[in-house]
């Protein structure tokens, strides 16, 4: 037991190796651009592109990622039920039976309730359980080692920020190094200190930028595609089996849910992705034919106590909803 958490303890200070890396080049450019290069005309630029990235940066690595809320754990009564249950098919349907009061419309690969054994939650849409971070990550992405957090629902808008602000200033550092790069090549750079810095900012910009632009542009295609790192790789599994789209809803509303509505706030660090991460539209059913998924709050207004729901069969709550709805419009 000592041991594994000493391991533990190493792998949590070792995973801080990569951000550390990049925090030093990047302290290191302000340090050559700034103080050693001084172009003064550029530095007003300079400091707005330097400020976004390392805020973008502190969003990203600084973010919990969010979690299943608890109305995807198990009760005290269910989870019982479900530990001393043996036989496979029967805890299968123990899950069915509790999945059929939530948002869920994904399956696992064998058509069951997606469970985590770990968590011991009912995992929702586009929800997977991180290895390195010991829990499950709402609509995740991937674990990120240069940001040392896993980019999930809560950070990946601002992981996308950081990824274009970082070409940004890899970019405007490569551009207006790149004349001083100039003067070295042939010789008219005085020798000194300076002549270091503008060769190797300008390789480190122009080897970031071209890493960047790869890792960038898929995401953007993963955006547009309304598709996360995972379900790029292996499509997510619905009732009637796999389907790589089944979250797209088009470009306008895909951007939308990582970014929100308002287009100001698109490029600035701040949250503005729609929902709570457990509900996703799907590309071939609508809201409004399924009156428990149709609303966020009205799935909250009905299960908003454990005793309600427990008393509630999905049935009664569905009927409830059918006549809210009637009733509305």
């Amino acid at each position: 037991m000592a041991l594994s958490r000493a391991l533990r303890c190493c792998q949590r200070i070792f995973s801080w190796i990569p951000v550390i890396i990049i925090s030093s080049v990047v302290l290191w450019s302000y340090y050559a651009y700034v103080f050693e290069l001084c172009f003064v005309v550029y530095l007003s630029i300079f400091h707005v592109c330097f400020i976004m990235f390392c805020w973008t940066y502190w969003k990203a690595i600084f973010t919990p990622p969010a979690t299943p809320s608890k109305k995807f754990h198990l009760s005290y009564s269910d989870k019982e039920r479900y530990e001393l249950e043996e036989r496979p098919d029967v805890q299968k349907q123990i899950l069915a039976d509790i999945a059929k009061k939530l948002p869920i419309f994904t399956r696992a690969q064998s058509g069951a309730i997606r469970f985590c054994d770990r968590c011991q939650v009912i995992k929702p849409d586009r929800c997977h359980h991180c290895s390195v971070c010991e829990t499950c990550i709402l609509k995740m992405d991937h674990h990120c080692p240069w940001v040392n957090n896993c980019v999930g629902f809560s950070n990946y808008k601002f992981f996308l920020l950081f990824l274009s602000y970082s070409m940004i200033y890899c970019v405007f550092v490569a551009s207006t190094v790149f004349q001083y790069f100039l003067k070295f090549w042939v010789g008219d750079l005085p020798n000194g200190p300076a002549k270091f810095h503008v060769l190797f900012l300008l390789f480190v910009a122009l080897m970031f930028f071209v890493s960047l632009m790869f890792l960038f542009g898929y995401h953007c295609w993963l955006v547009a595609k309304n598709r996360s790192t995972l379900e790029a790789f292996s499509a997510p599994v619905f009732q009637n089996g796999p389907d790589r789209n089944g979250f797209n809803v088009g470009l306008n509303r895909n951007l939308q849910q990582v970014f929100g509505e308002d287009r100001k706030l698109w490029f600035i660090p701040v949250f503005t992705s729609q929902g709570d991460g457990h509900y996703f539209p799907l590309r071939t059913l609508r809201e409004s034919e399924n009156p428990l998924l149709g609303s966020e709050g009205k799935w909250m207004e009905d299960g908003g106590s454990d005793e309600e729901s427990a008393g509630s069969s999905p049935v009664i709550i569905i009927r409830r909803m059918h006549f809210k709805i009637f009733t509305f419009f």
